[in-house]
């Protein structure tokens, strides 16, 4: 038999999560952000998942574009870090590619490469995250310049905040955009998840949620997914493959890293950082034991961690532990280990057998 691991994706909820987001968006695009492999998800699952009801699809790969454009799906595509060499700007206009612009080299690409037909272009404005971008100062005469390309079918202009998620908020960073973007009549797409869920002024003409279409929330410490309405789309779950009577004094795990106060019954489940749960996750992490919250114990190993049965005398070996899912959000999960949601999701390991289901 294989391993017991698996995790399950409900691309239900996956489409739950982005018509919730539509609505909070109103009349503007959605791009459904599938980049990283849908965040670990599953990128063409989740991509059909949506397919009569996505506005658009934003990623980073033109490789994964190409896939999308293979299965039928003619919805518009963004490149969220546009053309990293100048081939890519005519293969992107093959695919009917939109393509962010945030550096000099890339618009010189444009003003070479001619591309055989032209592309919607997102100008991408730095405007305190100093991670891609130009100075909002900049903008007019990126405009113009983007316009004498000929490459261009549309401009729109785009920023990523640094702090929607957190009580700093979007403020000054919108205004230092649309002091860039005055006078220039031209779309916006400002919105993440967490600028979406908090700021409805921030839609604009198009948004770009994230996170919150994979059931977590982007601001857990402020509002739960539960709170929010998102449904959570994956679920990681094994099953209890060992259980161990502990004396008093007794230590669990390398490093003895948790000792026993007391007689303690404890359970080995098969999941491990090999398989993309957190090594640094602590004594404490929830885990769910047959649908019961009990925490894991010790250190986690490479493909095996420990939980407290003390309490849960029902359970034993063959008993199902979910990682994080149904009952047990990720976003706690992500919490008790000092991480977030989203690097759960993307760390699931290749070897995990995955199942979608609708």
């Amino acid at each position: 038999m294989p391993r017991p691991i698996r995790a399950t994706i409900d691309l239900a909820a996956f489409r739950h999560n982005y018509a919730l987001a539509k609505r909070h968006a109103g009349q503007a695009r959605a791009w459904a952000v599938i980049k990283a492999n849908a965040y670990g998800h599953g990128l063409l699952q989740c991509a059909e998942a949506i397919r009569d009801i996505a506005d658009g699809y934003a990623m980073l790969d033109l490789a994964d574009a190409a896939l999308l454009r293979k299965a039928g799906l003619t919805q518009p595509i963004l490149l969220l870090e546009g053309a990293f060499e100048a081939a890519d700007v005519s293969e992107a206009a093959r695919l009917n590619l939109g393509l962010a612009v945030h550096q000099p080299e890339q618009i010189r690409m444009l003003e070479l490469a001619r591309p055989p037909a032209p592309l919607d272009l997102f100008l991408k404005l730095n405007t305190g995250m100093n991670r891609l971008g130009f100075r909002p100062a900049e903008a007019r005469h990126l405009v113009e310049r983007l316009r004498n390309t000929g490459a261009a079918r549309s401009i729109t202009l785009m920023t990523h905040f640094a702090c929607a998620d957190e009580e700093a908020g979007i403020a000054d960073a919108l205004a230092r955009f649309d002091s860039g973007a005055a006078g220039l009549a031209l779309p916006h797409c400002v919105a993440n998840s967490a600028a979406l869920l908090r700021f409805p002024a921030a839609a604009r003409e198009s948004v770009r949620p994230g996170i919150m279409l994979y059931g977590a929330s982007p601001m857990p410490a402020m509002m739960s997914a539960e709170v929010l309405d998102l449904r959570p789309v994956m679920q990681l779950e094994s099953r209890i493959i060992g259980v161990q009577e502990l004396a008093l004094g007794a230590a669990v795990g390398y490093g003895a890293r948790f000792v026993a106060q007391q007689p303690m019954r404890i359970g080995v489940v098969a999941c491990g950082y090999a398989d993309g749960y957190p090594r640094h996750a602590p004594t404490g992490t929830p885990i769910l034991i047959d649908g019961v919250r009990t925490r894991t114990l010790g250190r986690v190993s490479m493909d095996m961690l420990a939980c407290d049965l003390t309490g849960l005398p029902q359970a034993n070996v063959g008993s199902q532990a979910v990682l994080w899912g149904k009952g047990l959000p990720a976003d706690e999960v992500a919490a008790a280990a000092e991480t977030i949601s989203y690097e759960l999701f993307c760390a699931l390991a290749g070897r995990v057998p995955v199942a979608w289901s609708f």
